[in-house]
């Protein structure tokens, strides 16, 4: 995907030195641990890494959604449109959900009221946000329906999540999400427990919308495929926090994160003789008991006492490319 022509303009979204924790008896857990990254008007980010290293948190606490208790959003700064979102109250951040920014969840399933209509749903969101009657919500949902590909639009409006295969509930999830036209689309693994070609029909639907009404996205998976054919810029997860950003293009032609690089290199490549696929030794340490120094010093293969003893700092080592790894020269 080409940049965005806005791209590396002043940014509409601006996470800083954002720490969510879950308090649990075991122990605090880190998920988020100053994690920052901006977003510009137009542009799609893709936050890419393992299960578990913090980018579902990170996306439900722009939207404020951690659940608390045990999940408390301890510091840090979350601006859009130099607003921060985490000084608002409950009621005002209720206005910017869906209107501002929306979010798509993993799982349609377990997003969609199961004893409410399609049409039903995403008139809701019409009619909590904008100032429109009954039918005018209900004409709105029937045209996102339209919007996002779904045939007969009028009679899937009145039909039930259950009635529609996984790809079409996708779609609705998707046009409740902009039926009230957000400046930002949060897409948490959009394309989970989806067919290849299902997916590949999403993440085109989500290009061509995007390109239609000019928002921007952060794309959040764990798929590279996905991250390098639709994204303009990338940020790497590990552990709670970012430990490389670059341009998707400058990315995957110049990893420089160990973690990052062995991520690469465990996409299979259809075009050689390859008969295993290569691993990331190790696992992700425990967030309730994260390591002094860097985080992914038991799986790197450069790791020395340095790297055991201080945690590296996330600093550009290249015009636009960050990295958090005290092995790489700046």
């Amino acid at each position: 995907m080409p940049p965005s022509e806005t791209a590396g303009s002043i940014p509409l979204l601006e996470v800083d030195d954002l720490r969510t924790y879950f308090h649990t008896r075991a122990g605090v857990a880190k998920a988020v641990d100053g994690v920052s990254f901006d977003l510009a008007a137009a542009e799609t980010l893709g936050l890419v890494g393992e299960s578990g290293c913090g980018k579902s948190v990170t996306a439900l606490s722009i939207m404020r959604l951690v659940s608390d208790p045990p999940g408390k959003i301890e510091s840090g700064a979350i601006r859009m449109n130099s607003r921060d979102l985490l000084d608002l109250s409950d009621n005002e951040m209720c206005a910017v959900r869906g209107n501002d920014v929306a979010m798509i969840f993993q799982e349609p399933m377990t997003s969609l009221n199961p004893v409410i209509t399609c049409g039903r749903q995403i008139a809701e969101a019409v009619e909590l946000h904008q100032d429109v009657s009954h039918s005018e919500a209900h004409n709105r949902a029937v045209e996102m329906l339209r919007l996002v590909g779904i045939a007969a639009p009028e009679q899937r409006a009145n039909e039930y999540p259950h009635q529609l295969s996984g790809g079409m509930r996708q779609r609705v999830m998707i046009a409740m999400g902009l039926s009230c036209n957000p400046k930002i689309l949060i897409a948490d693994e959009p394309t989970t427990a989806l067919d290849v070609t299902v997916q590949a029909q999403i993440m085109e639907l989500l290009q061509r919308l995007q390109e239609e009404l000019g928002m921007a996205i952060l794309l959040i998976t764990h798929d590279l495929g996905v991250v390098a054919e639709t994204t303009d810029r990338a940020a790497v997860m590990y552990a709670g926090g970012i430990v490389e950003s670059a341009a998707t293009e400058m990315l995957f032609a110049n990893p420089r994160h160990p973690y990052t690089q062995g991520l690469i290199r465990s996409i299979p490549e259809l075009d050689t003789a390859q008969t295993r696929l290569e691993i990331i030794p190790g696992t992700v340490p425990d967030l309730r008991r994260l390591p002094v120094g860097c985080r992914f010093q038991s799986r790197c293969p450069l790791v020395d006492e340095h790297c055991r003893e201080a945690a590296p700092p996330l600093v550009e080592t290249d015009e636009g490319h960050q990295t958090a790894c005290w092995k790489i020269d700046g």
